[in-house]
Order: structure tokens, then C-alpha cells, then sequence
């Protein structure tokens, strides 16, 4: 009896993630990688919702539009990324949220000199507005010890 319920109770502890939702959110998690990698306040901005809220680590919460466009531009003044975004996890809560989690990694290019490695854990809360997925909240930490 174990062994034939061992396929059920796996499905029934997996999250159930549409096809659709998935490779929606897929993409844009490729987009993010891609704006950091560019650097490009502008082309960030819009992977947000209206209310969205940034969380970096070591830094002050920026939320909503004007000061997440502030948080960037002073990151991507200071620094270059070259990272790449592994999806770990993708869950939909609702029609409307979702959360994703990643871990990233690369490297980190000093605009005052130097480079050293990148690594990263993340999680994204995810909320469709008006019939896209976008960032809701995003938060990380390094994954690296401390130096």
C-alpha cells in the first residue's frame, strides 16, 4: 500500500504551477537577469507592479516606483553584474500572486576597480497586474561568506 501511495502523496505535496504561469514567470525572471546584467534602471522599472518594494541586502527598503528607479541607478552606478539566475522554485498561490526562488550567481565588476564573485539566494513575491506577472516584492542576500 506504501509503495502505491508514495506517486500520490508526491503529487499532493508539489506545487501545482500552470504551463502558462510557469513560462510567464520564467521570462520574467530572464528579463531581470538581463536588466541587471545591462544595468538598465529603465528596462528594471517596468518588470514592477506599481507598489512594488525592493529589499536589498544592506540597504535601505526603496518602494514604490521612484525609489526603486533610485535604488538601481546607485547600484548600477557603483557596480557592473554578470550574473546568471538559476530558478529553484516557482509557486502560484493565486490567480493574482505567486513567489519564485532563485539562486544567482558571477561576478561583480567595481567601478572604483576591482572584481570579485557574486552569489546570491532571492525570492520574488509575484502579482499580475492587469494580466501580466510582475515583481511585488524582492529581496536577497549573499550567499558568500564574509570577508
Amino acid at each position: 500500500l506504501l509503495t502505491t501511495s508514495l506517486p500520490l502523496i508526491s503529487q499532493l505535496t508539489q506545487p501545482l504551477v500552470s504551463t502558462t504561469t510557469k513560462t510567464e514567470i520564467t521570462a520574467l525572471l530572464h528579463a531581470y537577469e538581463t536588466a541587471l546584467n545591462a544595468s538598465s534602471t529603465t528596462s528594471v522599472l517596468p518588470l514592477y507592479t506599481q507598489t512594488g518594494i525592493f529589499m536589498a541586502q544592506h540597504f535601505p527598503t526603496a518602494i514604490g516606483p521612484s525609489s526603486i528607479a533610485a535604488a538601481y541607478d546607485q547600484t548600477f552606478a557603483a557596480i557592473t553584474l554578470s550574473v546568471t539566475f538559476d530558478i529553484l522554485e516557482i509557486v502560484e498561490m493565486s490567480e493574482e500572486y505567486a513567489f519564485a526562488r532563485t539562486a544567482s550567481k558571477g561576478k561583480v565588476l567595481i567601478k572604483g576597480g576591482g572584481e570579485s564573485k557574486e552569489k546570491n539566494q532571492e525570492l520574488f513575491v509575484l502579482r499580475r497586474e492587469e494580466g501580466v506577472w510582475k515583481i511585488e516584492r524582492y529581496c536577497f542576500c549573499s550567499t558568500l561568506p564574509p570577508h
